[in-house]
């Protein structure tokens, strides 16, 4: 049988010229291509974004012990407390961070914290509102060791310091030796109205600076607005009858007032 269309020259292809449905293949599949680089693309720039976040998030998770977890953040809620300015023409000192934790049992939690040239805290002030869950001490001081130094250390006495709201007991490492590195902490409790202030200092140069330090900074500290709680507004209102200056806080950090050697009370 003869195949005509073989040598029809009408239908002769040219082998030079390609196709356009094959043009019109090669063009679809380049966009498809280009459209997976650019999808890909998108899913690991927010992989990346994600693991950020997410590590951030554990960054700050970390901040906080695992005695605190239940608490959360009051984003909204509006500072309480603040240093009062140590002159007449100075603003309210503001700390590096100010954070508001709320516990669903009533309990506020006002953190403040200063940092120094690397940018970590060195300096920590918390004033706790208990509401139902409030604790015993033991427990409260434990969770401060693991704010202070990590889960696990232990604190031991290291004197007691006498501030506008009373004795405050200062707390060091168990078996630290004294240094520019060791940080000294404190911790006080008030029964009525129920109020915890507690937190350390890893400034200055030895113990008895730190121990200044912090009695200027208790001294220093004032509630912004009275708000619905009465009896806190007379607390501090009481306390500001025995604040002592700065100055005063500077020198009696002395052998009277050394780690073991509690202030002096009363004739011999």
């Amino acid at each position: 049988m003869q195949c005509f269309w073989a040598d029809d020259p009408a239908i002769t292809l040219d082998p030079n010229r390609i196709s356009p449905a094959l043009t019109s293949f090669a063009d679809e599949a380049c966009a498809t291509v280009a459209r997976l680089f650019v999808y890909v693309g998108v899913l690991a720039l927010f992989s990346i974004l994600g693991v950020r976040a997410w590590d951030q998030w554990q960054v700050e998770l970390a901040d906080w012990p695992a005695a605190e977890v239940g608490w959360s953040m009051a984003d909204h809620a509006s500072p309480a407390f603040a240093l009062n300015p140590r002159n007449a023409s100075d603003k309210f000192e503001k700390s590096d961070t100010y954070v508001i934790r709320r516990h669903p049992e009533g309990g506020r939690k006002d953190v403040l914290r200063w940092s120094g040239a690397t940018a970590k805290p060195v300096v920590e002030l918390e004033i706790y509102r208990p509401g139902g869950e409030y604790g015993p001490a033991r427990a409260a001081r434990a969770e401060l060791a693991s704010r202070m130094l990590a889960p696990g250390i232990e604190l031991e006495a290291a004197g007691v310091l006498e501030t506008k709201f009373g004795s405050v007991a200062l707390l060091r490492q168990a078996g630290g030796q004294e240094g520019t590195g060791s940080c000294l902490g404190f911790f006080k409790r008030i029964d009525e109205p129920a109020l915890q202030l507690s937190g350390w200092s890893c400034q200055g140069d030895g113990l008895p600076a730190r121990r200044a330090a912090i009695n200027c900074m208790l001294n220093r500290l004032i509630l912004l607005g009275q708000g619905n709680e009465p009896k806190l507004a007379e607390l501090f209102a009481r306390s500001e009858l025995e604040r002592d200056s700065c100055s005063s806080a500077t020198a009696s950090a002395d052998w009277m007032m050394g780690l073991e050697n509690p202030r002096l009370r009363g004739p011999l």
